[in-house]
């Protein structure tokens, strides 16, 4: 174990999913590979239940930089701002001493506090050409300009830009003092737009389907089954077939002249995962880089390496696209970490992880304790391979911006290792950008054990009655636990699918 605190790099992606990384050995290993994040996974851990508990990109970043749940931070959907004064871990790692710097994406709409430099992405920012605020910029008047055009704006591709400067960042540093440095990416983010050296990337190769692109949704309840942004034209609310075939598309509209349906459905996941994985190349391209930037600056044995994103995404599973499920393409996280003499390197981890947990982490490696009001748990032992034996079985997950953009009702839910159990409710109670009316009411139970690609929907099996029973009973008393009951909610508890100590 390192004797002196170590350095942190922090890199994340925005809605990079698992499967879209090699050294998670999905089907698009066949005809994609990230070179660089496996070799970071080999020197280090690769975790498999990594989860976060709102797959939606500010409130994510609230919880990962504060250790509380949406509701506890304040942050529960995108217009929610974290509060400018909010105890996160670059400000208390930079009051112990670490010189502190956040290079990309920031997104939770307040200036960045506890960095001693920055050059950050109005609001999402663009993919060419972007503007980046600094420490100079009047934030109040550069951060809404155009939502993407205040500050400074630099010439180039916007992921290798946030490498440059994190590269700048780690040659420039004191060296007397460790440091934490965030790289934070703005890809893969829809639209997809790569760059263009990654134009051929998949000349004359097919990307291969998930099985359940062709579910049958006619087998889901009510609450789902109308609902989400598909792949196909399945949903004519939202789908990926009318976006991506608008002639003002980004990279380019898609030709669906005279094809049927299911050739439909092919073409708009072909160009769905091409254009996705083009801006993944980039961002393992950057981790490349950092990578040998570090052996460079004799930084490799004493830097803590993470690599993450804010959410997972959908790549045509379930004919989805984008995020906010809760299910698993969604819900989960990458997380690779590697720290020589500490991280045993190319093992796997597989305890129950969520966004929450990585301030109160970031801060063990530090040597600085939580602060008791973090609803996480530090696991860096769980990174050493040392868990806990009261380490957590389960993660609790809300999503409220209901009806919201991409056509997704309210729910929340338990996911643990072997089960998930959702309740979607269906209503914008009070949730800032939510949509006003309703959406049916239901639950669903997925065994994880029989069924981990969640495509059999067995909440009224009677054989898994005395599970579901238990599992109610374990969210009842979790959603308690952290302050999230509903009992403040008068439509909550009229539901006929309400989730009361009585029914539970």
């Amino acid at each position: 174990m390192p004797q002196k605190r170590p350095n942190i790099l922090m890199i994340m992606a925005d809605d990079h999913a698992a499967s879209a990384i090699s050294a998670y050995g999905s089907i698009l290993a066949e005809v994609f590979r990230t070179p660089h994040l496996d070799r970071l996974a080999a020197g280090g851990v690769r975790v498999d239940r990594c989860f976060c508990t709102n797959a939606i990109c500010t409130p994510s970043r609230a919880s990962i930089l504060t250790g509380l749940h949406g509701h506890a931070c304040g942050v529960r959907t995108l217009s929610d701002a974290l509060d400018a004064d909010a105890d996160t871990f670059p400000r208390r790692l930079r009051a112990a001493g670490y010189q502190t710097g956040l290079y990309g994406k920031w997104h939770v709409h307040c200036p960045p506090a506890g960095f001693d430099d920055y050059r950050v992405l109005p609001g999402q920012g663009v993919y060419f050409n972007p503007h980046f605020l600094g420490p100079g910029d009047d934030w109040a008047s550069s951060y809404h300009a155009h939502h993407s055009e205040g500050g400074t704006r630099h010439r180039g591709y916007v992921t290798d830009l946030v490498t440059d400067f994190t590269v700048e960042a780690l040659r420039n540093r004191d060296r007397d003092r460790p440091f934490l440095f965030c790289c934070h990416h703005k890809a893969p983010h829809d639209d997809f737009e790569y760059h263009p050296r990654h134009e051929h990337l998949f000349d004359g190769v097919d990307v291969p389907e998930p099985d359940n692109l062709w579910e049958d949704h006619a087998r889901r309840a009510p609450c789902t089954r109308h609902h989400g942004t598909s792949v196909s034209d399945r949903n004519p609310v939202r789908n990926a077939i009318l976006r991506m075939s608008d002639p003002a598309y980004p990279t380019g509209p898609l030709d669906v002249r005279g094809l049927d349906a299911d050739g439909r459905t092919r073409a708009a996941y072909q160009k769905y995962l091409k254009d996705y994985l083009r801006c993944c190349a980039a961002i393992d391209e950057g981790v490349g880089r950092l990578l040998d930037t570090l052996e460079e600056e004799g930084l490799a044995e004493d830097t803590l390496v993470l690599y993450t994103s804010d959410q997972g995404m959908f790549l045509g599973e379930h004919d989805y696209i984008d995020k906010r499920w809760i299910y698993d393409e969604a819900m989960r996280m990458p997380l690779i970490a590697r720290l020589p003499g500490e991280i045993p390197a190319g093992g796997t981890n597989g305890d129950m992880i969520s966004n929450v947990d990585f301030a109160p982490t970031l801060l063990d490696y530090a040597g600085l304790a939580a602060p008791d009001a973090m609803q996480g748990r530090s696991f860096r032992a769980n990174l050493a391979g040392d868990a806990a034996e009261d380490w957590p079985k389960g993660v609790y997950y809300r999503y409220w911006m209901h009806m919201a953009h991409h056509h997704n009702p309210a729910h929340y839910g338990l996911r643990t290792r072997d089960h998930k159990l959702i309740h979607f409710y269906g209503l914008p109670l009070d949730a800032t950008d939510a949509l006003p009316g309703s959406t049916p009411p239901g639950w669903e139970y997925y065994d994880l054990r029989s069924d981990p690609a969640e495509n059999v929907n067995r909440i009224d099996d009677p054989a898994c009655a005395a599970v579901i029973a238990g599992l109610k009973k374990q969210l009842l008393a979790l959603k308690e636990e952290l302050g999230d009951a509903d009992d403040r909610y008068p439509e909550m508890a009229a539901l006929p699918t309400a989730l009361t100590a009585g029914s539970a």
